[in-house]
């Protein structure tokens, strides 16, 4: 069971990945961050599908959050790459995105990502809010 979303900011990507790390009854295969200029796309892999209730209420916390994303082909294949086992620098490499984080949610990934991106930068675009 998998679930894709766009998100718009870094503060509602944390959300999900906090709720992942502290909701031990979901059977999170793996999840995936990736960074595009205008947002976040969210990738969480079930290891066995959820029960009808399960579902309903994590598709309903999601739904707060963001929307439901249908990637194009290039986000596709990284997406796939991953899953896969391809590393994350070689997908990067391949792909042209910005994987944030792949595997155990890791909210660290997510945080290192924004302070050196806004370092770079020298400001905080509104997506990294």
């Amino acid at each position: 069971m998998e679930y894709l979303y766009y998100l718009a900011n870094t503060s509602l990507t944390l959300r999900v990945i906090d709720f992942l790390r502290s909701n031990h009854s979901l059977p999170v295969q793996f999840i995936t961050v990736i960074h595009q200029i205008d947002g976040w796309i969210v990738k969480i892999k079930m290891r066995q599908y959820l029960t009808p209730q399960e579902h309903g209420d994590f598709r309903a916390f999601m739904h707060e959050l963001g929307i439901p994303y249908e990637p194009d082909m290039r986000i596709l294949m990284a997406l796939w790459g991953l899953e896969t086992g391809q590393s994350p620098l070689s997908v990067m490499r391949r792909y042209q995105v910005a994987v944030v984080s792949h595997g155990i949610p890791n909210r660290e990934d997510v945080e290192s990502f924004k302070t050196q991106f806004v370092r770079g930068l020298g400001y905080c675009p509104e997506a990294l809010a």
